[in-house]
């Protein structure tokens, strides 16, 4: 295929696009660096809310109220940026509020060029989104699975620079941007199998694997590819590779593997994959029933290389299998519907020079791994269809949301639909908490909804061995599920509630159907209360931990993200250690405490 002209990539770059962009992306600034108390804006006698930049030479004016969880309502079109001085009207860019406020930010040299290229790289991504057709809110409620993700526009909720893709040229981000809705074919490496590990679920095979995910035609295409070069295929694992990492990291850091022939490239296999929100990850679009692949992608994105550790990976089927067995065997948690998509089997190549030369953590050892996740369409009950839980969150052109038009396809009052949503979401992950001290990483981009006429009946929780954590350090553990383990204190352990579920997903849920009309803030709170209550009730067994683990405290501490990709925007988190890079800044209300 030619390559396009060098203008094509970039055509939806133009002044009006890229205005709209800076102003939907400046009133997230303001919105969430209020949140996190990082901006402090000051009221003005004509109902406006001012910022100064760290000079106080420039003011940004607009309108605002305060919602529960201190969440900023700010009105987008009333956003001014202008002179403090004379009032002189400036224009809105991103770039300028992030270093007029660099200070304030706390920004050091070294990260702010990087999260200014992020800031630039998210604006991008959201003027090639305003550039594409758009689906309303309603069209896009009974859309099939994967047209609702990539339809999603809006990122992470909390974090302002949330499409940095850095790494990814302006072709690249078309050919594989979820947004873009590209189809992908992978390419496929064999391994010596003495260099890679391979490891799977329990009732799952490596050859198994390979025969389900690949036809007969690619196998033999392979086995003589490898004939070819006198070698044979069964002595070697297959991995599957994202083609950028390929081109711009394999080809060139894994040289003297591939010319030792330790490492084979055998070209792209047949099916056809679509890149999923987390960039990283592909559901296959010629065979739905096959599994997601997750890939090596080494790519800075929201505070993170998106690599993939060999290390890492080796014991990500057991860990599946202990939460698949933990779930199963849980009569309460069966009840709920609530499932896990389980990683069925990791591989990862080990590369001995660099595991030599760097240490535990390194993106040198993340470069050259990948998991099969199943899809969750096999079990799919008829009269049921798929959503990222991302979708709740999302607002079409015209400001009318995805959780609205659910609500209206369901015909249920919006009080009864929301309780619907939190006994399949909330109700499992509480049990979680308190049955086994257990906690996920419940984000939107991480929780697939199963829908029945609008009505969210059942959730499907992924990316399992990578984002959960046992917090109790007396709990028992499987040996090779050790590494889920993280000493947490017990006065944080309520934050896997408060704050991944309220203050990260439920704050926007509330501002989006409050704004709407759809739902009062405090119906929606007692809602949320209610369904808290009622699990307490279900489950009399916990009361000393309900007491222990309060979800009906007055306050609860501000955990603030923004501040952890502002201090270092190329590794957020030791995800050896999450709890040492917590930003805790004073305490939020708690929205439930009036309902206890």
């Amino acid at each position: 295929m030619p390559a396009p002209a060098p203008h094509e990539p970039v055509a939806h770059l133009t002044p009006e696009l890229w205005e709209r962009a800076n102003r939907h992306l400046i009133r997230k600034a303001l919105a969430e660096f209020s949140h996190e108390r990082l901006l402090r804006p000051e009221p003005g006698t004509d109902g406006r809310y001012a910022v100064r930049s760290d000079d106080g030479t420039v003011t940004y004016l607009f309108p605002a109220r305060l919602l529960s969880l201190d969440h900023w309502l700010i009105d987008e079109e009333g956003i001014t940026r202008q002179r403090t001085a004379d009032g002189t009207p400036l224009p809105l860019d991103a770039l300028d509020l992030v270093i007029e406020l660099r200070t304030t930010l706390g920004l050091s040299d070294e990260v702010l060029p990087v999260y200014l290229e992020e800031i630039s790289s998210t604006l991008a991504g959201a003027a090639y989104k305003l550039s594409r057709p758009a689906l309303t809110a309603a069209q896009l409620a009974r859309a099939p699975f994967q047209t609702i993700e990539a339809a999603m526009t809006e990122g992470h909720p909390c974090f302002v620079a949330n499409s940095g893709r850095i790494g990814f040229d302006a072709a690249e981000y078309h050919a594989y941007a979820p947004e873009a809705g590209p189809e992908v074919r992978l390419l496929w490496l064999a391994a010596r199998r003495e260099l890679a590990t391979f490891t799977s679920c329990a009732d799952l095979t490596y050859e198994e694997l390979i025969e389900a995910e690949l036809s007969p035609a690619t196998l033999d295409a392979f086995r003589g590819r490898m004939r070819a070069l006198g070698l044979d295929l069964d002595d070697h694992y297959l991995i599957p590779v994202h083609p950028w990492q390929w081109w711009n990291r394999l080809s060139v850091t894994f040289a003297g593997e591939l010319a030792r022939r330790r490492l084979i490239c055998l070209g792209p296999g047949e099916d056809a994959y679509r890149p999923q929100q987390s960039i990283r990850t592909f559901f296959n679009a010629s065979h739905p029933e096959k599994h997601y692949v997750k890939t090596a992608l080494s790519v800075l994105n929201m505070g993170f290389l998106r690599g993939l550790s060999a290390a890492y990976m080796r014991a990500t089927p057991a860990i599946n299998d202990w939460v698949a067995g933990l779930v199963a065997g849980d009569a309460f948690l069966s009840g709920t519907g609530f499932a896990i998509l389980r990683e069925h089997a990791a591989i990862g190549y080990h590369h001995r020079q660099y595991e030599a030369a760097t240490a535990k953590g390194s993106p040198y050892l993340k470069m050259l791994a990948a998991l099969w996740r199943e899809s969750p369409l096999p079990a799919l009950a008829p009269g049921r269809r798929l959503a990222t839980m991302a979708s709740l969150l999302h607002r079409d052109r015209e400001g009318r949301s995805f959780a609205g038009a659910l609500i209206a396809e369901s015909g249920l009052d919006p009080a009864d639909w929301l309780r619907h949503y939190l006994d399949a979401y909330l109700t499992p992950l509480l049990h979680c908490l308190y049955a086994y001290d257990l906690a996920f990483m419940p984000h939107g981009e991480n929780v697939i909804l199963v829908l029945e006429n609008g009505v969210p009946r059942r959730v499907l929780m992924k990316d399992i061995a990578e984002e959960i954590v046992v917090m109790n350090d007396e709990a028992p553990l499987p040996p090779e599920v050790e590494r889920v383990r993280a000493h947490i204190p017990e006065e944080m352990w309520a934050l896997s509630v408060f704050t991944d579920v309220f203050d990260c997903f439920f704050r926007f849920l509330n501002a989006h159907l409050a704004e709407e009309g759809l739902l009062p803030e405090e119906t929606f709170w007692a809602t949320v209360a209610a369904c808290v209550t009622d699990y307490q009730r279900a489950a009399p067994q916990f009361a000393e931990k309900f007491k222990r683990f309060d979800l009906f405290a007055e306050r609860f501490p501000l955990s603030c993200l923004n501040r952890l990709q502002l201090r270092d925007n190329r590794q957020m988190v030791d995800l050896q250690d999450p709890t040492t890079a917590l930003q805790l800044v004073g305490t939020l209300r708690n929205p439930l405490a009036g309902h206890a």
